[in-house]
């Protein structure tokens, strides 16, 4: 059967009989496939793009010849699915549109074709983008938003949805609604635990899907409870690792402690038997966490660390590069107590990280680019955290799932895959990154909706970014 269905697949190919044949945008030969579901690598393959979609596979050594307008010899190289960042932002109000659309190119240029916006003031300007970069005149990466964030009264991001009782919270829900974001996210700089846990409970009743930061006057029980999907960033769940979390909850809520005020208790009350309770509520209750250990770690040694000779800060726009200054003061000011705090917190974080996968706990990579968050570049933190979370104990396969296939999961959108039909958002590496996750930034094309961006173009799209 599989020698006559190969038989029908290459008459339907190719023009063997004085057929017209199929007119392909595209055809990668002699490639090796990987499936990042299982790390199972199919080799010698041909795969034929037909559009934005992969049209089919066949084995490269069954071809006699190939129509297709490029021809791709893609020998002794690895193809998988583009990468997903499943955390960034678009931010910084109008003076930093072009800039935030600037920031595009840097993601197609590390083989990221999908990335999740966690919340901005740009969201007009983001769906400007979603519809050029969908029609081809724009190139950059399959944008998802949650559009605004919600959070408190005086909140700390402009342009956040600010609420303080039930009104406001479903009227913010139907702004959202109105917006058609992908997915609801909550801040926790002002808004009140009871408020927070509302949130969530009303956008779940809706059938939206929910991830945010977690007011330290709530606890993860709680959290998990009222059906949230994903935690941003792991201050929260170690809390929940904590065995004096309610006792931390209730100073908090008592305001007799503040969220970085308890986070030296959270470290020193670890309790193993603690998180795993922990573990297993979170995974019951199908949650995804995201650590984004690599934006941790450059902040907690921006005291120390000179990044002004990084070679993308180049690619930032000045009025993002300004924008770094608040977290940069922050470090300068700090006292000694909360830079060894800070670093302390770097450290356990990594180990949370490799703890969380052990156990089964959805995990999703991110890397929190954009305004703000100094020196935490977009497109290349992406591959900077897969590598965070390698050496946190993660294998190259289970970090390369956090992305793309985890990604797709979390928004409840089509998997991204290698087969007939699927879209054809690709990267070829000239290295297998099962063997070293660091391969992921041995790019030789990326592709996007069928759409092909050699070395040469990638390059070219990284000057376009240059200032």
């Amino acid at each position: 059967m599989r020698l006559i269905f190969t038989l029908v697949l290459i008459a339907s190919l190719f023009n063997s009989c004085g057929n017209q044949p199929p007119q392909f945008s595209a055809a990668i030969h002699n490639v090796n496939i990987i499936d990042l579901e299982t790390g199972k690598i199919l080799k010698d393959q041909s795969v034929f793009i037909a559009g934005d979609s992969i049209h089919s596979i066949v084995k490269s050594k069954d071809l006699l010849t190939s129509s297709a307008a490029q021809q791709i010899d893609a020998s002794g190289k690895f193809l998988m699915t583009g990468l997903w960042d499943n955390h960034v932002h678009f931010r910084g109000g109008k003076e930093l549109i072009e800039e935030n659309k600037n920031i595009l190119n840097l993601f197609i240029a590390n083989g990221i074709t999908t990335v999740r916006d966690a919340g901005g003031d740009l969201t007009t300007s983001v769906h400007e983008w979603q519809k050029q970069i969908a029609d081809g005149s724009l190139a950059g990466p399959t944008i998802y938003t949650s559009g605004p964030k919600i959070d408190g009264h005086g909140a700390t991001w402009a342009g956040s949805l600010e609420v303080s009782n039930d009104k406001e919270i479903n009227t913010a829900l139907d702004s959202l609604e109105q917006l058609n974001v992908d997915f609801v996210k909550i801040y926790d700089s002002k808004i009140s635990g009871e408020n927070y846990l509302k949130v969530i409970t009303e956008a779940e009743k809706r059938g939206m899907i929910t991830s945010g930061h977690m007011p330290y006057s709530v606890t993860v029980e709680e959290t998990t409870n009222a059906g949230i999907d994903a935690i941003e960033h792991l201050y929260y769940v170690l809390k929940g690792c904590s065995a004096e979390e309610i006792a931390i909850t209730e100073a908090v809520k008592n305001n007799e402690a503040g969220f970085w005020t308890s986070l030296d208790r959270v470290l020193k009350t670890y309790s193993y038997s603690v998180a795993q309770e922990t573990f297993s509520k979170l995974k019951e209750n199908n949650v995804y966490v995201l650590p984004t250990l690599h934006i941790g770690h450059t902040l907690s040694h921006l005291d120390e660390t000179d990044h002004t000779t990084d070679p993308y800060l180049k690619y930032i726009g000045p009025g993002i590069q300004k924008t770094y200054a608040g977290r940069i003061n922050s470090a300068k000011n700090a006292s000694p107590e909360f830079v060894v705090m800070r670093k302390n917190l770097d450290s356990a974080f990594v180990k949370l990280a490799g703890v969380l996968a052990a156990n089964d706990v959805n995990v999703l990579a991110g890397s929190d680019s954009g305004a703000f968050n100094s020196y935490t570049y977009p497109g290349i933190s992406l591959h900077k955290e897969l590598k965070a979370l390698v050496n946190a104990g993660l294998t190259p396969l289970q970090a390369l799932q956090t992305s793309a296939s985890n990604g797709s999961k979390f928004l409840q959108k089509q998997l991204p895959e290698i087969r007939s039909g699927a879209t054809a958002d690709l990267l070829i590496l000239n290295k297998n990154p099962l063997d070293n996750i660091e391969n992921t930034q041995d790019i030789f094309m990326v592709i996007k909706s069928g759409k092909t961006f050699s070395s040469e173009d990638l390059e070219n799209l990284l000057k376009t970014s240059t200032y």
